[in-house]
């Protein structure tokens, strides 16, 4: 009898599959993304044999095993985020925003691979030959040795870079516009992305060479297309930053052979993008000394500190719900950072609207930013500006006390470098034998403590315009 086409349903915002058509995915709730796709032919029914499996070698669990061998891409912070280089037939896929800077970042590091004497090929789905060469002039990058292509195709790629010395890194710009013939679907879709991923994943394993994934973002930030595509994957990278800004932050979400806590900081120029080695001194560089509301929190990325500023605005507001805005830090610790505020300080916010921004464009994700946080919305409350000279770093418990947070050493170290003298933290820093030497330490116990030092320093402000009645000592009444 003959095979038996097997229609299938796949939403092409998560990947579920389903059997029939319908509006709307149970799975994200997205309407509209259900796509028909015939993706293989059913097994004929006619009683034929399937194919015998291969017997293969088990191993034992004792036994040498080398340290996987890593490519340096010739970009340090590049290196820093990967974990020391590229890994010999890993697969990494890289996200970000259009126009963000992956397309930039990646012909640089081929370029310098190019030009240590490794093969590098660069596969663009996306842009003409011409095009790509364009780009490259502009970075200063045209004498670089790397092969260029414009193909979609994933059975032609693959046959190409089987010819001759197998290149040490493909950068596939972009997944989205791969294609193979093994499935019935159009470029771009669930099926189609899966199967060309899987195909170049089977390459980069087989011949050991570093491929690189770049992928679309959808309008939340995820990387478009199935998740089994990242679980695919040896690592996975997100290039951020905002428009506005200069500076772009590359981060590790997924690493198989290194952290996923390190960040590398670029700075995009007119001719390509610019390492920056001391990221702290670009998010200070335009700070505004003297300006109500802005605190200097001694932070840690993975095994670097940096120092960025936090900035909040409190102001009077008229509506029923004041706002909450957050930019740069998580929502969900700002509103029980205003909740501890209240119960145990006596810093009254439910009539005000609340705005928090981390300068720079950089994302923080650790708790020791809450006293930095609490520190610029008291400062903001009060209209009295924070000592010019301080860092602050700490984590604050429900009950208002401060914990201890790893790292002390290097947070003071860098503040030290950066000429500040003092740091409010909590009673452990203090206690270590290397603080950083030039700065010195605050003891901040409580919460309400820091509070009361404010609030102390607000009250002898000559050039403040009026009392706030909503800054009270912690336990009085009103």
């Amino acid at each position: 009898m003959a095979a038996r086409r097997n229609p299938t349903f796949i939403c092409q915002n998560c990947g579920a599959v389903t059997n029939r058509w319908q509006g709307k995915c149970e799975s994200c709730g997205e309407w509209n993304t259900i796509v028909e796709e015939t993706s293989a032919l059913d097994r004929p029914v006619s009683g034929r044999p399937s194919r015998k499996g291969r017997v293969f070698a088990l191993e034992p669990l004792t036994g040498e095993t080398p340290n996987a061998p890593r490519l340096s891409s010739g970009i340090a912070e590049l290196d820093r985020v990967t974990g020391g280089g590229f890994v010999r037939g890993s697969v990494l896929l890289l996200g970000g925003d259009p126009g963000i800077g992956k397309s930039t970042l990646l012909i640089q590091a081929s370029a310098a691979l190019a030009r240590s004497g490794h093969r590098s090929v660069y596969v663009s789905g996306e842009e003409a030959v011409a095009q790509v060469r364009l780009r490259a002039e502009r970075l200063g990058l045209a004498s670089a040795p790397v092969e260029l292509a414009s193909e979609t195709s994933v059975e032609d790629i693959i046959a190409t870079l089987s010819e001759g010395q197998v290149p040490k890194l493909i950068i596939i710009d972009s997944i989205q516009t791969m294609w193979t013939d093994t499935v019935e679907s159009a470029p771009g879709t669930v099926t189609q992305v899966r199967s060309s991923a899987q195909a170049l994943i089977r390459f980069a394993k087989r011949c050991g060479a570093a491929v690189i994934l770049v992928g679309h973002v959808t309008k939340d930030g995820q990387i478009a297309g199935p998740r089994v595509v990242e679980h695919m994957v040896d690592a996975v990278l997100s290039f951020e930053g905002e428009g506005s800004h200069q500076f772009r932050i590359l981060r590790a979400l997924k690493n198989r052979f290194g952290p996923t806590d390190e960040i590398g900081v670029f700075e995009m120029t007119g001719i390509g993008l610019r390492e920056v080695a001391n990221p702290s001194e670009l998010f200070l560089s335009e700070r505004n000394l003297g300006a109500p509301g802005t605190a200097v929190f001694a932070g840690m990325e993975g095994t670097r500190p940096v120092l960025v500023e936090m900035q909040a605005l409190v102001a009077p507001s008229s509506l029923g719900t004041p706002r909450r805005a957050v930019v740069g830090w998580d929502p969900s610790r700002l509103s029980m950072l205003i909740a501890v505020l209240d119960a145990h300080c006596g810093v009254r916010l439910g009539q005000h609207d609340v705005y928090l921004n981390v300068a720079g464009g950089l994302r923080i994700n650790e708790p020791a930013a809450d006293l930095a946080a609490a520190a610029a919305l008291v400062s903001s409350l009060a209209e009295s500006p924070l000592p010019s000279e301080a860092v602050y770093f700490g984590e604050i418990s429900l009950s208002g006390a401060l914990r201890p947070v790893s790292h002390r050493p290097s947070r003071l170290r860098e503040a030290g470098k950066l000429g500040f003298s003092a740091a409010f933290a909590p009673e452990s820093a203090r206690a270590d034998p290397d603080s950083g030497g030039t700065v010195r330490v605050n003891v901040v116990s409580a919460l309400h403590d820091l509070v009361a030092t404010i609030a102390a320093a607000s009250a002898r402000n000559p050039k403040r315009s009026a009392p706030r009645n909503d800054l009270r000592k912690p336990g009085q009444e009103g």
